[in-house]
């Protein structure tokens, strides 16, 4: 049986350049709250605050945009899940309100909290992936602030 050697990667200007990002890898290592690129660094230092950058590779996570998008998305499937829930019991079983509103509320608040986070790494690593906003080392943005 052979060993194989594995090689750490020296992150350079040359090997970015090259590096073939792929989208759903980045997607799910964001997803997980891991690096982008590397899978290994944590992405975040707080619950939502993206880290400066990797403390394995190095790569710098303050180029991203995440915005709002991540909140959107996380309404759009909370949405998708209890909306139908909702629908299915109350054709189904016809419970009582309040009944309803101690299930609905208390699981859409924690499914919203419990998404947040992964998706908003999510968001991150697409951005990385994408070259979008700074990620792009070849052609970086000028800084618009002024």
């Amino acid at each position: 049986m052979e060993t194989v050697s594995t090689h750490p990667t020296v992150w350079s200007q040359n090997t970015a350049l090259k590096e073939k990002r792929d989208v759903w890898q980045a997607l799910k290592r964001g997803f997980r709250g891991r690096c982008p690129r590397c899978g290994e660094g944590k992405l975040f230092r707080a619950f939502l605050k993206v880290d400066d950058a990797c403390s394995v590779c190095g790569l710098d996570f303050t180029p991203h945009r995440a915005d709002d998008l991540p909140a959107y998305l996380v309404i759009v499937i909370v949405g998708h899940i209890v909306v139908p829930l909702a629908l299915m019991i109350e054709t189904n079983y016809s419970p009582p309100m309040a009944l309803q509103l101690a299930i609905y509320l208390p699981l859409t608040f924690v499914a919203s909290l419990g998404l947040l986070q992964p998706v908003k790494g999510a968001v991150v690593g697409i951005q990385w992936a994408l070259r979008m906003h700074g990620f792009d080392e070849a052609n970086p943005e000028p800084d618009t602030l002024v």
